[in-house]
Formats: structure tokens, sequence, C-alpha cells
């Protein structure tokens, strides 16, 4: 049998050293060459803290100019992302192809028509203040057909790849599975916020009719998919420490289908009336309320498995962007139930959630901000293996 001899380790570079190469793989020759699905959970997290603001309960008014600022921010955002996105598919096409065949970044594909709903409701809700309600109405309609269309793809072709493509393993389950088949629940939330806008008759019942099909398709899958993380976690423990946060996205069907539920609901007079109107509107309540109270059980669940990550270590990566939008979705459906019923309780959860999550957001931000402009290692394509 032969020896093998092993060279000495380089010495570690300097700090000045690896900074420089951080700036030397990031050159803008390859700048758009790491460009993927998942910086669109930048807009999502940021387009929420706009649009939680606006229908807030009682201080909704005074956090108005704020929340126009962000939602402003993350359309500005959306626009960066979907023309870097081209520069990526055109200048790194083999790459940027092979993203459907990962089976963990394939599900992410459910992050861009997340983010036009998100970016689209947000104009109808405080972009109006700026560029007036036709053309707010005409913005959001654009945006909420492309995210629709998309979510649904996504909803049916990610699955599917996971069926017949993707090697699985038995711990493979992580919160990131359930990203393509949410945006039809965030459709069918944004859609209850155009239903007034439809032209009435066939048109609006249509619309209201989509959106709850809409709502039971992704509720189902999403049970579904929830299902399969709780039975992961029990069998096989927490995993990776890099996929600790997406255990936070869970919250997101969850409290976008009570905002879905109770928005549909407030708007079901406008398609039907008396007892059947009467009835869409409880049915926001009593699914609600329960829904709510699993979504508390999984959020103290989360909660303190990424305290109990942290204390070790938790390497900072885009899926801290899990902390934000599905909070987000979570405040929206609290304030919801919070109208509906009129709870003041109800109403001081909401705004104890939303400081939660601007605090999130907040961080996030600012540690995107810097691994991505200040540092580069986010947009640095992969260091390759030896």
């Amino acid at each position: 049998m032969k020896s093998v001899t092993l060279s000495p380790a380089p010495a570690p570079a300097p700090v000045a050293s690896r900074r420089l190469l951080l700036r030397d793989l990031v050159h803008p020759a390859q700048a758009f060459s790491n460009i993927t699905p998942n910086w669109f959970a930048s807009v999502m997290g940021t387009g929420i803290v706009a649009n939680a603001a606006a229908t807030l309960p009682i201080i909704a008014p005074v956090l108005r100019i704020p929340a126009t600022i962000v939602w402003a921010v993350a359309a500005l955002l959306l626009v960066a992302l979907v023309g870097a996105t081209a520069v990526h598919w055109l200048r790194h096409r083999q790459t940027a192809l092979s993203h459907h065949l990962n089976p963990v970044m394939a599900h992410f594909y459910g992050a861009p028509p997340m983010a036009m709903l998100t970016v689209g409701a947000g104009t109808l809700l405080l972009g109006k203040d700026v560029i007036g309600l036709p053309a707010a109405v005409t913005v959001d309609s654009v945006l909420w057909a492309i995210g629709t269309v998309l979510g649904l793809f996504s909803a049916i072709a990610v699955p599917y790849l996971t069926f017949t493509r993707h090697e699985i393993a038995e711990d493979s389950a992580f919160g990131g599975w359930l990203m393509p088949v949410v945006p039809p629940m965030v459709s069918a939330a944004t859609g209850a916020l155009l239903l007034p806008y439809v032209p009435a008759g066939q048109p609006r019942l249509t619309m209201l009719l989509a959106c709850y099909a809409m709502f039971g398709l992704s509720l189902v899958a999403s049970v579904i998919v929830i299902t399969l993380i709780w039975g992961r976690l029990a069998r096989h423990k927490v995993g990776a420490a890099a996929a600790v946060p997406t255990l936070w996205i869970v919250l997101g069907p969850l409290g976008q289908s009570i905002t879905a539920a109770n928005l549909l609901g407030g708007n079901a007079h406008l398609v039907f009336s008396g007892t059947f109107a009467r009835g869409l509107e409880l049915f926001g309540i009593v699914y609600g309320v329960p829904v709510l109270g699993f979504a508390l059980l999984w959020a103290a669940l989360a909660g303190g498995i990424t305290l109990r990550t942290a204390r070790e270590k938790l390497p900072f990566s885009l899926t801290w962007w899990s902390f934000t939008f599905p909070v987000g979705t979570c405040v929206t459906g609290i304030t919801g139930l919070a109208l509906h019923t009129g709870s003041v309780v109800l109403q001081g959860l909401a705004i104890i959630a939303y400081a939660g999550l601007v605090t999130a957001w907040i961080t996030v931000a600012v540690r995107t901000f810097h691994g991505s402009v200040i540092r580069g290692t986010l947009l640095a394509p992969p260091m390759p293996v030896a």
C-alpha cells in the first residue's frame, strides 16, 4: 500500500486579504452569477412590513407614511431582482437551468410569484396615495395575474419534480417545501382586495370562487407538508443549523389562510347577500381562531428551536428572511380576526406581533445589505470543491 504525504495546510489569510478575495469573487462580470429564486424572499419580507402596517388596528394611520416608503423600497427591490434574474438567465443560462433540478433550491421558485403578489397588494393599499387609485388598481391587477399564474405553476411543477426527479431522503422535508404551494393562498388573500374593482355579476362571482378554490388548494397541500415536517423533526431532530430559520415558513400558510378567510368573508357581500354572505364572514372567524391557536403553538416551538440553535451557532444566510414574511402573514391574519370580532386582546396581539416583525426585518435587512453590498459573500458564486 502506497504511503501518502499530506501537504501542510496553508496559513489562514489575513482579514484584509480575505475581504479582497471576496471583492474579487463579485467582479462585475460575475455579479449576476448567483441570483437564485430565494432572493425574492427579501421582497416578500419587505413588502409584508408595509402591507401589515396599512391595516394594523389603531396605529395604522400613524404608520401610513413610513409604510408607504417601505412599499416603495419593496417595489424597487422587485424591479431590481426581476432585472437581475433576466441578466442571470442571459449570462449564466446553464446555472439558471439547473435550479429546478436542485431538490432544495427548486422549492424557492414559489418566492417570485409571492413577491409580485405582495408588492401588488401594497400598491393597492398604500401606493394609491402616490400614483392614484386607477393606476394602483391596474398595477395590482397585472401583478396579481402574473403572480397567480406563476404561483399555480410552481404549486404543480415543483411537487411534480419532487415526485419524479428529485432525490429525496427520509429526513429531506423542511420548511422550504411549503414555498411552492403557498402562492395560491397569497393569491386568494390579495385577490380579495381586488374584488371590489372587478365588474359585478359573473366576473366578480368567478373571482370569489377562484380565490376560495386557491385557498383550498394551498391549505390541503400545506397541511400535508406541515405533517411531513413535524414527522421529520420527531424522527430526525432539528438537523443543520442553516435550515432552522425555515421552520418559521410554517407560519406562512397558517397566517395567510387566516388572512384570506377573513378578507374573502369580509367582501363576500359584494357577491352574495343575506345568510350566505354572513356565513362566509363567520367562516373567517370559525376557521381563523383555531388556526391561530396552532400558529401560536408553532411559533413557540420554532422560537425555542431557534434560540437553542443560536446559542450554539446560527450562520446568516438568505433563509433568515423566513423570520419576516411568515410572521407578517400572522399579523394580517390577527388583524382580520380583530376587525371581525372586535377583540381588544387580538388588537394588542397584532401590534405586538408587528413589533416583532419590524425587529426581525431590520435585523435581516441590515445583515443582507452587509453580506451582499459590503462584503459580497451573498452574491459570490459557490466556491469550487477541490
